[in-house]
């Protein structure tokens, strides 16, 4: 198996950054393109656990946009040519805490989708 083969960390990398553009500007309807909208698909929140795609949309509908943030270090592996994850630290506006974000990726027929993905910020339980 081929680890982190340049033209696939390539087309992780841009669909990471599709997210979270999307994330940042409240693009409901592009964040449901990019995860993968299957009973299978699971988020953890820093205050909320959902599994399912149907969860995670009505999370998103109801949540009325994510906290504004700025990236810290990004981390994209690939493995293969169908799956990756992509790991990130974020700082929200305002705090000096840490964020964590990781997702995991597969490609499908219709492009890279997020699977699984986790997020946390350091210091806080819920």
């Amino acid at each position: 198996m081929k680890v982190n083969d340049p033209k696939i960390v390539e087309e992780v990398t841009a669909a990471f950054y599709r997210y979270e553009k999307a994330l940042m500007t409240d693009d409901i309807a592009e964040m449901d393109d990019i995860f993968c909208q299957a009973p299978e698909t699971v988020r953890y929140g820093v205050g909320e656990v959902l599994y399912g795609f149907d969860e995670i949309a009505e999370f998103r509908r109801g949540r009325g946009g994510s906290p504004q943030r700025k990236l810290g270090r990004v981390a994209i592996a690939t493995y293969g040519d169908d799956f990756a994850t992509a790991n990130a630290e974020f700082f929200r506006e305002g705090s000096d805490k840490r964020g964590r974000q990781s997702q995991s990726w597969v490609r499908f027929p219709d492009g890279w989708k997020v699977v699984s993905a986790h997020v946390s910020i350091e210091g806080t339980t819920s």
